[in-house]
């Protein structure tokens, strides 16, 4: 077992039941479709998860990069925490693939692979138009776009205006929706993606390295470019895209409240008014009730947070991104859905000792030295 401090014991109750959300809504449709039609009709699971995980992460980001208080120590930190089991999983699916195992993500043998790599690497795939090696690593892309704009707010000290950041983005999904109701980078712009690519590694790297003039030029930069890829390169459609990334900053309005810097009546209108706008982002009758399960399970769990919960609960969190990451995988694998269940959770236990943890203790080691 890896128990969980107490004081995010919460945060992980979340993530556990939703990559299992996730989890299960592929499983689902891929083992009983008849079945799961029904269920996919009604809520969608996979929305559900995703929407609880941005929450998470509005809430968490910016209370682990304010607590450091050093860009280059949050870099480095989330290099180390997301990379290592990356970089795995990406290397054993085109193991998979090339194999006969797994099925050729789309789009992959259309696009140059220096490319699809640069990428998935860099985890803005679905935002610049290029196949994704794992299916949902989609969501990784709206979270680095979160990381360069709260980065930049806590560059120029204006992280604490989340709340209105949040209310802004809300307030300008729809009309952006409706004005770009596609991805306006597409097609097979090679070029473009490669340039967009390097500019936000280079944004990074001139946060973490340069002086500090420089580094907050460089950090509102990242910041501007990853709200210009959200906006113009969502493939799920610019109002969905803004209202993820308005989902985040809402997360984040309930940490300042919490943190005494807003009060809880603005953290609640941030709450319903990005809640209202996000309802009606996309055509479908089983994605209001995602989110606003998804709102409303966050925030009955934040009421709970000072409660003792299950020690398998917090301990799933913890293995979560292990089970995100790797369900995709072992769909191809596995012929039915109790061995698959029965497999993944193991597994996902083992990366997590074997690949995640030594990631993140070198991670601490090295800005340690650096501090």
């Amino acid at each position: 077992m890896f128990p969980a401090p107490a004081r995010l014991a919460w945060l992980d109750a979340l993530r556990g039941p939703a990559a299992l959300a996730v989890t299960m809504h592929h499983a689902g449709w891929t083992f009983i479709p008849g079945v799961w039609a029904e269920v996919d009709r009604r809520i969608d699971l996979g929305s559900w998860g995703v929407f609880v995980f941005f929450l998470v992460s509005g809430y968490i980001i910016p209370a682990s990069l304010e607590r450091r208080g050093d860009l280059r120590a949050f870099w480095t930190g989330r290099a180390f925490r997301l990379l290592p089991l990356l970089l795995a999983a990406c290397c054993l699916a085109l193991l998979l693939t090339a194999a006969g195992v797994l099925p050729l993500p789309p789009g992959l043998g259309e696009r140059p692979w220096p490319v699809v790599a640069l990428g998935n690497v860099t985890m803005l795939q679905e935002l610049i138009n290029l196949p994704a090696l794992i299916s949902v690593t989609w969501t990784l892309s709206y979270e680095m776009a979160f990381y360069l704009m709260s980065v930049a707010l806590f560059a120029v000290r204006q992280a604490h205006r989340s709340a209105g950041i949040a209310l802004g983005l809300a307030a300008a999904a729809v009309p952006l929706g409706l004005l770009l109701p596609k991805a306006t980078i597409g097609g097979r712009a090679d070029l473009v993606a490669v340039l967009l690519g390097l500019a936000v590694v280079a944004a990074i790297a001139v946060t973490v390295l340069a002086s500090e003039g420089a580094r907050t030029v460089a950090a509102v930069a990242g910041g501007l470019l990853g709200l210009a890829l959200v906006v113009l390169g969502s493939r799920g459609g610019t109002w969905q895209g803004v209202i993820i990334l308005a989902t985040m900053f809402a997360g984040t309005a309930v940490y300042r409240a919490e943190q005494g810097t807003i009060s809880w009546r603005a953290a609640g209108i941030t709450l319903a008014v990005v809640l209202g706008c996000g309802i009606p982002a996309k055509d479908d009758p089983a994605w209001a009730p995602a989110i606003v399960l998804a709102f409303a399970a966050s925030g009955l769990v934040y009421a709970l947070r000072g409660r003792t919960f299950p020690r398998w609960l917090p301990w799933l969190g913890l293995i979560s991104f292990s089970v995100y990451l790797l369900h995709p995988i072992l769909l191809h694998v596995l012929p039915d859905l109790p061995l698959f269940f029965l497999a993944l959770i193991p597994l996902s236990a083992l990366t997590y000792r074997l690949i995640e943890l030594p990631g993140q203790r070198l991670g601490r080691r090295l800005i340690g030295r650096s501090g």
